[in-house]
């Protein structure tokens, strides 16, 4: 791999979580302090939720902390399939639930409007972001930036405005929100985080694919959390 980002190894996906959530617990506290707010960038899945859970517990100003989405499958807020839905369940628990949640999804009809005004909503949270949080697949996407998916291109394209773009899945052929590149990057710090050793080896070849072509020139912006 020939990206340089700055890889915390740890012993299991526990350990993994765990110390994410503390790192990202002391940066949006330090926001908060700095600039009397911060935001908070998360991908879905289930890989993070253990590190959910543990933030939840962090004992943060929560009422200062912007979250967001950095996708969201086109359906219904309250589909099994949505982020948002897992993101209010596990997440924005307890003290947690006093953050303000920007979701992707909204209610228009089609994806392209969905997006446009996804985007407007995220114009009330102040740029750079705090923390951009990604996960990877096993096909080397982020986000939902997915190999070979139509409108890719336009998506890494670090010179686009900043946006929230349609994509879509190449293995479930729905519509995904999904920020873009030139949006993701406007971070003051990334993170990746994944475990396992099959996602390491598509990790280490990943060059050319979304999640090495997003993570490219960030350091050392942008740091890995990886668990066998």
């Amino acid at each position: 791999m020939t990206i340089p980002v700055a890889v915390l190894r740890h012993l299991n996906a526990a350990q993994a979580a765990e110390a994410l959530a503390e790192t990202l617990a002391k940066q949006l506290s330090t926001a908060v302090k700095a600039w009397g707010e911060a935001s908070l960038v998360l991908s879905g899945g289930r890989t993070p939720l253990p590190m959910w859970q543990a933030l939840r517990a962090e004992p943060l100003p929560w009422a200062r902390i912007t979250v967001t989405l950095a996708d969201e499958r086109f359906v219904p807020v309250d589909d099994a399939h949505s982020n948002e839905r897992l993101l209010r369940e596990v997440l924005l628990q307890g003290p947690a639930a006093q953050a303000q949640f920007i979701g992707l999804r909204g209610t228009a009809g089609t994806p392209q409007q969905a997006a446009l005004e996804a985007w407007q909503r995220l114009a009330a949270i102040a740029r750079p972001f705090d923390a951009v949080v990604l996960g990877m697949g096993d096909d080397g996407h982020t986000a939902s930036l997915f190999p070979d998916s139509p409108g890719l291109v336009e998506a890494l394209d670090a010179r686009a405005e900043p946006a929230c773009v349609v994509m879509q899945a190449p293995v479930a052929p729905m519509a995904r929100l999904s920020l873009n590149l030139a949006a993701l990057r406007q971070a003051r710090q990334m993170y990746l985080h994944f475990t396992g050793e099959a996602k390491w080896q598509v990790w280490t070849g990943a060059e050319g694919l979304p999640v090495s072509r997003t993570l490219s020139r960030m350091y050392p912006l942008a740091q890995l959390y990886w668990a066998p």
